[in-house]
């Protein structure tokens, strides 16, 4: 499209729940799960940080695994809680390419620990004399290292292909929350541009459950091996809470962005 014929845009605006009845309801009910994660993140964060017990790898990832999750219920919460009670539900251009930044930051950061814990619980469970070893605090800082990185090249990508397109006179988005403004607003054909978004989001997805499946799959049979039934149970019990995680992460994931639209 021609320099000439973009329109720029100022701000966006977020249709969100409008005319809702029982909008405080729902006020109160996000609000209170935003103060759970919050507790509970900011609670994990700090316990794996005082107690010399659970100085370990597992704990290290999971303390970060907390940050990321503050960080990306943080960057969302406050502001959809203040959307859902104002009239004026506007943002600014740029202060929208903030938001997108940020969520896809974290979330990446959010997902790619998960297949790195996996290998940590097969470490511990293949080879346990060599745990503390192969999983040493300077292991643990560089792989950590190596995710944000990551995760903020991939940020700053799919920033950049979303923002830097001409968009129509409709600023509305339609929905409840700030996670970027959907391409079909572009004027242009951004068609490069979702094929470039849906290819690295891929990308990051399938690493990511690559990476546990494997990680599974040896820790199977690791598990197999172990000769004590009690000790079968105990070596898988300490996945149980990772699986969980990777469950409700995953699933809410996939669900929300990988469906047909």
């Amino acid at each position: 499209m021609d320099g000439e014929n973009c329109c720029s845009l100022s701000e966006f605006i977020l249709l969100g729940i409008n005319n809702d009845p029982r909008i405080k309801v729902t006020f109160i009910t996000f609000l209170v799960v935003y103060l759970i994660i919050l507790v509970a993140n900011l609670g994990m964060i700090i316990l794996t940080k005082m107690d010399s017990q659970l100085h370990m790898s597992m704990y290290f990832f999971l303390g970060h695994l907390s940050f990321s999750d503050l960080c990306y219920s943080t960057e969302i919460g406050p502001k959809m809680l203040i959307d859902l009670l104002a009239k004026n539900k506007s943002i600014p251009f740029y202060g929208c390419a903030l938001h997108s930044l940020i969520f896809c930051t974290f979330a990446d950061s959010e997902c790619l620990p998960l297949a790195v814990m996996a290998c940590d619980r097969y470490k511990a469970i293949s080879s346990p004399l060599l745990y503390a070893v192969s999983m040493s605090s300077g292991v643990c800082s560089l792989l950590m290292v190596e995710i944000y990185m990551i995760s903020i090249v991939d940020a700053l990508i799919n920033t950049i292909l979303i923002f830097h397109v001409c968009f129509c006179e409709s600023n509305e988005i339609n929905h409840f929350f700030y996670d970027g403004p959907p391409l079909s607003l572009s004027c242009a054909d951004t068609q490069v541009n979702a094929l470039v978004i849906f290819t690295i989001l891929g990308f990051t997805e399938l690493s990511t459950l690559s990476g546990l499946s494997v990680s599974y799959c040896y820790i199977i049979l690791a598990v197999v091996k172990i000769h004590s039934a009690e000790r079968r149970f105990k070596a898988f019990s300490t996945c149980t809470s990772h699986l969980s995680d990777v469950a409700i992460f995953q699933g809410t994931l996939l669900f929300m962005y990988f469906r047909p639209s």
